[in-house]
């Protein structure tokens, strides 16, 4: 097909993610098909596939984390790579080595870098410096490998992507950024809930709402959680207490009343509704009736951030082409 087409001629080798802001439309459909393509062969097909055989990827992580670190690591080391865990103990970025330095040394010993960082511009920093590929594990501005995750595990569920709308109801965070920057370019409409003084970026709003022009999508902001989730086919949260937040903790709980997803906010949505999170989960976010139904999807969506990183990791490391047939976006 045509599109299957210009997806093939996709290339990523060499590329950098630290935001899928950076990303057009059909290289972010290459990233999922690549994805999809490697769980099929690797977890279904029970293929061995080397693919990172003499490679190795440096994670620094300044902030703790499960699913970012086992993803990276089970997922590079079932490619046939070598995988590198720094803590902020091993490796102190821009303060026992400048971020240029640590840059240019990582460059000559490793492929890849992963950072998990608290400031955007550490990653910026990184990026301008080496000579490889880095990729954010998480920033305070976006988290672009948990929104890769989230649209394969609902691309698997939904069959297709285009006309799909997702509700955010929450925190106007990192995970939500990067939501802004992908959904229109996968023709995904987005409504989306913060209490006042929790909105998204300025700046990503304007951009969000370009995009959205662009791509012909739908793009509400409101502070109604049930306005949010009226006729959506996903709801979705995060944690309101981010980890650094914990001392604004309690003004936050307060702020957020009426923002829990329970089965009364999805009785607001379509029938076929899902619920995403990407957890670590508390119970004030989401209550134990939705979090543990048939309509959460939130256990594969963390499963989904292995073969998403695989899928990433694979992208820009190698000239990988996808054997199974192209999903349908």
């Amino acid at each position: 097909s045509v599109h299957s087409a210009s997806l093939d001629s996709v290339d990523l080798k060499g590329r950098s993610c630290l935001t899928l802001k950076d990303f057009s439309s059909d290289e972010i459909k290459r990233l999922l098909w690549v994805s999809g393509d490697l769980k099929h062969r690797i977890k279904h097909e029970k293929q061995y596939l080397p693919l990172l055989q003499g490679k190795s990827v440096a994670m620094i992580f300044e902030k703790r984390s499960t699913r970012t670190r086992m993803s990276t690591e089970t997922g590079f080391a079932l490619l046939g790579g070598h995988p590198c865990f720094l803590t902020s103990q091993d490796i102190h970025l821009g303060v026992n080595e400048s971020c240029t330095d640590t840059a240019r040394v990582l460059s000559g010993l490793c492929d890849i870098v992963l950072a998990r960082v608290y400031s955007h511009s550490t990653l910026e920093e990184l990026e301008k410096e080496a000579s490889i590929p880095i990729i954010n594990g998480l920033s305070d501005l976006y988290h672009p490998i948990q929104i890769l995750a989230d649209f394969l595990t609902l691309q698997e569920r939904y069959g297709s992507l285009t006309g799909l709308t997702v509700s955010w109801i929450g925190d106007g965070n990192n995970v939500l950024h990067s939501f802004m920057m992908t959904a229109a370019k996968l023709g995904v409409h987005l409504r989306i809930a913060t209490p006042k003084g929790y909105e998204p970026e300025q700046s990503i709003i304007h951009e969000a709402q370009k995009l959205s022009k662009q791509h012909g999508t739908q793009l509400v902001l409101t502070s109604d959680p049930m306005e949010a989730a009226h006729g959506s086919n996903v709801l979705v949260t995060d944690t309101w207490v981010s980890m650094g937040q914990e001392d604004e903790k309690k003004k936050r709980l307060k702020d957020f009343r009426g923002y829990q997803i329970t089965m009364q906010t999805g009785s607001m949505a379509k029938p076929d509704w899902t619920f995403l999170h990407c957890l670590p989960r508390k119970m004030e976010e989401v209550d134990d009736h939705v979090f543990y139904s048939s309509r959460s999807l939130v256990f594969p969506e963390a499963e989904n951030r292995k073969w998403t990183i695989m899928g990433l990791m694979v992208s820009v490391l190698t000239d990988y082409a996808p054997q199974t047939p192209l999903m349908k976006f």
